[in-house]
Formats: structure tokens, sequence, C-alpha cells
């Protein structure tokens, strides 16, 4: 038996999804609230919130629904004829109640975070993010971290998790560098579901990965975060001792979520555009792209067909994160935004440009974009593989007991397998 215990209707501008929420009847409610704070929070100052907005904030979300209403047919497929439009879900999707409370709780940090001015209340934000410390000590999955300093002038560093010492250590295994998401403005590389992701990915993929820890827009707006993914790059490249097992630097791969997968891009974009390291011994082999965070001016058919239904995406987030990230009075159709050639010049891409694996989600306002990006990749000549995962909402990849998440993890495997080149041995 359930009993009904938070219902976010699709009129709480708040966060603009509808979400609900019933929890078994013999769970003890206090204790899961304490362990999200946002909320509770929600709960108490909901009032205090709408009083201090403007009517005009209250509605902005419903004209952008009037918005899709009127444009949706006139767009349809001659805005792109490689986006499918589909139709606009009933329904918010079905997903088990620890998954819908912790992105009620992601979604409610994120959204009372948001300062009118565009700044970002870290102190509210870290209520609800919460962090786990680098481990010496293999865990449960037999995986060890530790945070490694990069340049301590920006405060960029990475956290490393490699597979506890064994029979087999001695051969050298392929390195995945990831870059977290959360629209370039929140999370880290020690926010808990993204430690407990890498740490998954280390004990599958058999590999070491290295989370990069970059600085966070708007206090740090674009190219910042680029400049942090690539100059970790360059640290791993120059200095091999930071590994605690043989590692083989001719199988790198660049992988990122969302925010985290648009940096993935721009990072292997400006390596393979510069002159490399020899690349017998240091190697990028692929990029690793989870449902990547692109975008324009353009409202797509998923957008709109989506908005008010999926879960963690929406407009009125996707146009905030941008704003923050992006150049001042830079527009959607921005180079670091917009990679895909409608509304400006695709990017030149260098002939060592890897091959790419794109994970795209069903029920992600953004898989339109990333299926133009993975078309971008095959005009340009270049080995790109599109994995479709229909019942997918935007991060599914972060909760372990959708069984979509396994399987990407076996995708990303046979990725990393299917690309590692020749072992330097």
């Amino acid at each position: 038996m359930t009993t009904p215990f938070f219902t976010q209707a699709s009129d709480d501008k708040l966060s603009d999804v509808s979400i609900q929420i019933a929890l078994p009847m013999n769970k003890d409610l206090n204790s899961l609230l304490l362990s999200y704070p946002c909320c509770v929070l929600l709960y108490y100052t909901k009032s205090i919130t709408r009083q201090g907005r403007t009517n005009s904030e209250f509605t902005q979300c419903s004209s952008i629904r009037m918005e899709a209403s009127k444009t949706k047919e006139s767009q349809g497929a001659a805005a792109d004829d490689e986006i499918q439009p589909r139709p606009a879900a009933a329904s918010p999707p079905a997903l088990p109640w620890t998954v819908r409370l912790q992105v009620l709780a992601l979604v409610t940090a994120t959204d009372l975070s948001q300062r009118r001015d565009g700044t970002v209340n870290r102190f509210l934000f870290s209520l609800g993010d919460r962090q786990t410390p680098a481990r010496a000590r293999p865990d449960a999955l037999g995986v060890r971290s530790a945070d490694v300093t990069v340049d301590a002038s920006r405060n960029l560093w990475a956290r490393v998790y490699s597979r506890s010492s064994s029979g087999s250590s001695a051969v050298p295994v392929p390195v995945v560098v990831y870059f977290h998401g959360g629209g370039f403005a929140f999370l880290s590389a020690a926010s808990t579901p993204l430690d407990g992701m890498c740490r998954r990915l280390c004990r599958e993929l058999g590999a070491v990965v290295v989370s990069v820890n970059y600085r966070l827009a708007p206090e740090h707006k674009f190219p910042a975060a680029y400049d942090d993914g690539e100059a970790v790059f360059r640290h791993l490249a120059a200095n091999n001792d930071i590994f605690p097992v043989p590692v083989d630097l001719s199988r790198c791969f660049l992988a990122g979520d969302s925010a985290g997968g648009n940096i993935a891009h721009h990072v292997a974009h400006r390596w393979t555009s510069d002159a490399e390291p020899d690349p017998v011994v240091f190697r990028l082999a692929g990029i690793i792209l989870l449902q990547p965070y692109f975008g324009g001016e353009e409202r797509t058919a998923a957008e709109l067909s989506l908005e008010g239904v999926a879960p963690v995406v929406n407009m009125r987030r996707s146009d905030w994160s941008w704003k923050a990230f992006l150049p001042v009075g830079a527009d959607r159709n921005h180079p670091a935004a917009h990679v895909t050639g409608e509304a400006a010049p695709e990017p030149e891409l260098g002939e060592n440009f890897p091959p790419a694996m794109v994970a795209v989600g069903g029920l992600d306002p953004l898989q339109d974009w990333q299926r133009r990006y993975a078309a971008m990749l095959r005009r340009k000549g270049k080995a790109v593989r599109v994995v479709e995962f229909p019942e997918a909402i935007h991060a599914f990849y972060c909760f372990p007991e959708l069984p979509d998440s396994g399987k990407l993890v076996e995708d990303v495997k046979a990725f990393i397998d299917r690309n590692g080149g020749t072992r330097v041995l």
C-alpha cells in the first residue's frame, strides 16, 4: 500500500515538472526527508518564493507552452529532415519512487539556487548536493579513489578511480577522462551520484577513470570549462606517475554526460586540431557522449513535445544554463552550444578527430540536438555510433536501479573494446 508523499503540479513554476511520488507506508518519512533536505526546503519556502517572484515569471512556462502549440505544426520536419517529431506524452515517465525522489531533490535544489540576477546560491544548492570523499581503501566494488591537483591556482583537480591491485594489474588498462553534467553550473566530481557512477564505470569497463572537477559557471563562463578539460588531458599526457596502476595511454577516451558531453566534444576538437603528443604513446581513441548538451535558438520538436512532461530538463532551465555559461550577450547559436550547422557554420574537425558514441534518450528534450550532432559527424566522414534508449529520461545513467543504466555501461564497454587500438606493453 502506498500513500501520496509529495505532488508537484505542472502549474508550479518553481520547477515546471509534473512529478508525483508515492512511498510505501512502512517507510520512515522523516529519515527520507532528512536525506533530501531540499524537499523540506521547498515545502516550507514555496509560498515565500511565490511572493518574491513577479507574475510574469510565474507565467513564463505557460507562455512557452502556448508558443509550442502555435509553432509545432509549422516547424515539424521542415526545420530539419533529421528530426523526427514525437507526440506529446500524456503523463510523466514511469519511474521507481526512489528515482523520483532523487530527481525531485535535484530539480528543487537547482531551481531554488538560481537567483534572478543569473548567479547561483551555492550554499542553498549544497543542501541537496550530497558529497562523497575520495577513498584510498577499496570499496565493495574493489574500487579506490584519490584526488589529484592539476592546477592549484584555479582549484582544478580530478578524482582518479582504479581497481584494487590484483594478479592482472600488470596489464595496462585504458583511461577514461570523465566530465560531469550539471548545466555547466552545478555538481562536482565529488557529488555522490556521479562518484557512484564513476566507480561503476571503473569496475565494469576495467579502466582507470579520471573525473574532472572543472570550474563552474556563471562565476567562470566560456571557455573556462574547456580550458580546464584540456589542461587535465595535457597533465595526464605529461604525468604518467599519477596513475596507481599501469595504464595504456594509447587508449585514452574522453567521456561526459549532458554538459560534460559538450565539454568532451570541445576538448576533443581542440586536442585533434592542435599538435598532439606522440600518438603511439598518447592517443585519443574515442569520445563517449551521454545525452550531450547541445542547443540553438530554434526550438526542436522534442523540446516542444516534452515540455512540462520530461523531468530534469526543460526549456527554462536549459535557457538559464546557456545564459550562465556563454559569453555576455551571446545567444544559443554560439559555437559552444550550436555545433550542428543549421544556424552557423559546422565545426572544422581535424583528421584525427576520434570515433564517437552518442547515447540518446527518448524522454530527453535534448535528443534532437544529439541526433543532429551525430549526423554532423557523419557528414564530416567521422565514425559515430548512436545508441538509443526509447524510455530513458535525461541523466538516467545516474540511477543504477534503472535497467537502461546497466545496458548503457555494456554499450560503453563494447565501444571501448572496439576502439581500443594496439596496446603499448
